[in-house]
């Protein structure tokens, strides 16, 4: 039987999540930096007390965004957002810590880490040049004509120019990360042979798409589709024919698909398609159209025309399934009764 579809979790909620807890664990470290600096006597006062207000004001903004339960899906924005958050302390802290001359000066760098893991190189270089600016806002300057200075921006971008290089390399190495992240997550989801997604990948894609149809009460189809050949194909002449037999079968499947449609392989001879907004008529058409490609469509081997054929099952959302699962398990038990039934034929659900 088919797997429970309903508990495969998207593969970029989970990247986010993993980046949510990673951009946690950066954002109390920062908050522990600054609270060790200023319980070792950093800062004394009225300055003491403006860095221990941020403190606290900073320390309620991470519960609110980790805690709190208000962001029950992850976003990049989300990231974004918090990554503003800690650069807007750093900077309220440098100004009553030494500014450019206070050793917390280089908790920019994890602004900086956190954007070029987490957000990409644009919104990275973004960071960059924000971070850039408030060096010369906190530089030390007394005079507009100061601030416009050669000497003075000479210096500030010979404090600066390790954060670019941090910036570089950081991003160049979530590149790579991020480079094979994606090609194992293809690799994972596609099937070698056909080149078709497999089942986790189906389960992924299929999932947005019946969700959208239970959103806007939308007719949605599923065909189970397994070759009634494979077998007997592989005893007589060999695997490398029965591999010729399931491409030949997958070309067959696709000249009768729009390109909404979702074909996936979901075992050794079985394959599972799913037809956006289309009823039962429309989808046994759809499936008894495929049933007589495949038909009129011979397995070449050895010079002689092998002719192959394929069992269908249908079912349609929402008369034949409430659910992903049901729909799919009752589009499996259609084409078993094709299969048993004399093979070669199309067989819509009924329950």
């Amino acid at each position: 039987m088919p797997q429970d579809i309903s508990e495969t979790t998207s593969f970029e909620q989970e990247e986010l999540r993993g980046v949510a807890r990673t951009v946690a664990e950066i954002e109390w470290l920062l908050l522990i930096i600054v609270l060790l600096y200023l319980s070792f006597g950093g800062s004394e006062g009225e300055d003491s007390t403006a860095v221990s207000m941020a403190l606290f004001f900073y320390a309620a903004f991470i519960m609110s965004f980790h805690y709190a339960n208000f962001y029950k899906v992850e976003s990049r924005w989300k990231v974004a957002v918090e990554s503003w958050g800690m650069m807007v302390f750093i900077t309220w802290s440098l100004w009553f810590t030494g500014r450019l001359e206070s050793p917390l000066v280089n908790t920019y760098l994890l602004v900086i880490i956190t954007s070029a893991l987490t957000l990409g190189k644009l919104t990275a270089l973004l960071q960059l040049w924000l971070i850039a600016a408030c060096f010369f806002f906190l530089g030390s300057h007394s005079t507009i004509h100061d601030l416009f200075s050669l000497s003075y921006a000479g210096g500030i971008l010979a404090q600066f120019a390790p954060f670019v290089l941090v910036a570089y390399i950081t991003t160049m190495f979530s590149s790579d990360i991020r480079y094979g992240l994606n090609k194992a997550k293809l690799i994972s989801e596609t099937d070698e042979l056909t080149e078709l997604l497999n089942r986790r990948g189906f389960a992924i894609a299929a999932d947005r798409l019946f969700g959208q149809a239970v959103r806007y009460n939308r007719a949605l189809s599923i065909f189970m589709i397994d070759s009634d050949n494979l077998k007997q194909i592989n005893d007589s002449y060999g695997h490398k024919a029965g591999d010729r037999l399931l491409k030949l079968l997958v070309k067959s499947i696709k000249r009768q698909l729009r390109d909404t449609d979702i074909i996936a392989r979901y075992g050794g001879d079985e394959f599972v398609v799913l037809l956006p907004e289309t009823p039962a008529h429309g989808a046994f058409d759809v499936a008894d159209r495929i049933r007589n490609s495949v038909a009129n469509t011979p397995l070449e081997i050895d010079g002689k025309a092998v002719k192959i054929t394929v069992s269908i099952g249908v079912a349609t959302y929402p008369g034949d399934g409430r659910t992903l699962d049901s729909l799919v398990a009752n589009a499996d038990e259609a084409m078993y009764k094709a299969k048993t039934g004399g093979r070669d034929q199309v067989v819509k659900f009924s329950a």
